[in-house]
């Protein structure tokens, strides 16, 4: 703690002054990288005939699409699935909830070609599906099932939060004024865990959208088929530069919305509470 001097004004320690350069250095690392792509997009790039360029949009369109889907799939099954493990105890309920946090620490490339080995065309699982006249690798359906596996803890952890926090005795009450369990469900339970879930279902939307690695193992790259933003930007780097550095401003506006977004569920949940 310092000292305050004789003249009234606190003084700063050699402490302080570390802690705050440190500090600066952390911001810096993220902030000068992304601050000097923003200022060549507003300086030296063709940003408005970038972003309207048919190769640009096609991967934006292709992005809005496929993260989308993939963040509807993940309400419909990682709710429930959520809402188990926040409740219900069973044999290997630690083991499942690791399993559900692996895509978070496993690399993307990882993923992406564990995909391709269970559902590629002669994939365990894919070969069956290849033999219907079904093929799910190097298609836009591939896309969606790798931003699913890359998605899924960000949405799955948020919404297990919200069940956990859900006070269970406006629960039991319901259930005494006779409503059955289903209907307690959407209409207490869910209601309560919403800015959670809300919250989930805006990173794992982030999340998915800048998906890379497990998308061009198991998806590939081409064009208006399997390309979104990330996998454009790569391609763009080779011919057209301006057009990498367009969609990577879009992802940084994507990316600063989802982390206000995420800002205003937080209070907002905050206050609910």
């Amino acid at each position: 703690m310092s000292k305050a001097p004789s003249n009234g004004r606190p003084s700063v320690s050699w402490l302080q002054v570390a802690v705050a350069l440190l500090g600066a250095l952390a911001v810096g690392v993220v902030l000068v990288p992304v601050g000097f792509l923003i200022a060549r997009a507003v300086i030296q790039a063709d940003i408005g005939a970038a972003l309207s360029s048919p190769f640009v949009l096609k991967s934006i369109q292709l992005s809005l699409i496929t993260s989308s889907v993939a963040v509807v799939v993940l309400i419909v099954i990682g709710t429930p699935a959520a809402f188990a493990l926040a409740r219900w105890s069973f044999p290997g309920r630690g083991l499942v909830d690791a399993i559900i946090d692996l895509p978070i620490v496993l690399p993307p490339v990882v993923g992406g070609l564990a995909l391709l080995v269970a559902l590629g065309r002669r994939g365990p699982l894919g070969e069956p599906l290849t033999a219907v006249g079904i093929n799910v690798a190097f298609t836009t359906v591939a896309v969606v099932v790798a931003q699913i596996f890359v998605a899924l803890p960000f949405y799955m952890r948020a919404a297990k939060a919200g069940f956990t926090s859900v006070d269970q005795r406006l629960e039991a009450i319901s259930s005494t004024l006779g409503a059955r369990p289903w209907r307690t469900f959407t209409r207490v339970t869910v209601p309560l865990a919403l800015p959670s879930i809300v919250g989930g279902v805006v990173m794992a939307w982030a999340r998915a959208m800048g998906e890379f690695g497990a998308t061009i193992m198991f998806a590939g790259n081409v064009s208006g088929r399997t390309q979104t933003m990330p996998l454009a930007i790569l391609e763009a780097m080779e011919a057209d530069v301006d057009a990498s550095i367009a969609i990577a401003v879009v992802l940084i506006a994507v990316s600063f919305a989802v982390l206000i977004s995420f800002r205003v569920v937080a209070r907002l949940g905050a206050r609910s509470g």
